[in-house]
């Protein structure tokens, strides 16, 4: 009996206050995703009822990763309430853990922004050539902002990369100079128009015929008329005649008379 009493009251005994403050993290953490939730559908309901779509558009790119926001906040700061009463060292790193992974996610919700305008913009009949290379270029754009404040925090240097990029930038374009030269051919394509997703084009100077399907930054793929597809460096576009019979104001037509081919097998 004595054995269970001292098991008892070293059991009682114990500092609790590691496990309340993790289960009111964790509980907070649980309504506020059930908050998000509600609050979700509430906005959904209240954006789909506006003649505005671009609201909808917001909501959607918006919704999951908010969700996925809130559980890494709750389970770090959860990690950091561990950390305070057991390994104060791991508390830095439990810190750059929660703000890369609010970094990442923030990126996540713009690439699915960034996806939503393009799809909304397509459906409205803008061309695809050009809601294609702005979508392309705003996607880089967030890349490269995302990629230096992760660099940041993983202790990188960022003004050490910057200060390379002078003598790196050099090397690097003489070694990729067609990879350049592909990528600025692409952006003459999107800036002069000379053709767009879906035309009928060929050259005179090149075996080039066919379907455009799509236009990227290194190469354009085209179907030809027996079906295969044909990839074509953008730098090659520079240097070519492209016809577009796709913009045709005209077409002349030959027609013969059904009379004069009777007449001349009857002669």
């Amino acid at each position: 009996m004595d054995i269970y009493m001292s098991w008892w009251t070293e059991l009682v005994g114990q500092d609790y206050e590691w496990f309340w403050n993790v289960g009111i993290a964790l509980t907070l953490t649980l309504i506020a995703g059930l908050f998000w939730r509600m609050l979700r559908k509430r906005l959904v309901r209240l954006v789909a009822s506006t003649e505005n779509h671009w609201d909808d558009v917001v909501i959607n790119a918006i919704a999951v990763p908010v969700n996925w926001m809130i559980v890494a906040v709750g389970l770090t700061w959860a990690a950091d309430i561990t950390a305070a009463y057991y390994d104060r060292e791991v508390q830095t790193s439990i810190s750059i853990v929660r703000q890369l992974s609010l970094i990442i996610l923030a990126a996540w919700a713009m690439w699915r922004l960034i996806n939503r305008v393009e799809e909304k913009q397509l459906e409205g009949g803008m061309d695809p050539t050009t809601v294609q290379l702005v979508g392309k270029l705003a996607k880089l754009a967030v890349t490269i902002l995302i990629i230096l404040p992760v660099f940041q925090l993983l202790g990188i240097s960022i003004s050490g990369i910057l200060a390379f990029g002078g003598m790196g930038g050099l090397i690097v374009g003489l070694a990729a100079k067609d990879l350049l030269a592909n990528f600025f051919g692409s952006l003459i394509i999107y800036l002069d128009k000379p053709f767009k997703v879906g035309d009928w084009i060929r050259s005179p100077d090149r075996s080039i015929e066919g379907t455009v399907e799509s236009i990227g930054f290194r190469v354009t793929r085209i179907r030809t008329f027996d079906k295969r597809p044909l990839y074509v460096p953008n730098s090659v576009f520079t240097s070519i005649s492209v016809e577009n019979p796709s913009r045709m104001l005209n077409r002349r037509i030959y027609e013969r008379s059904e009379e004069r081919r009777v007449g001349k097998e009857c002669a």
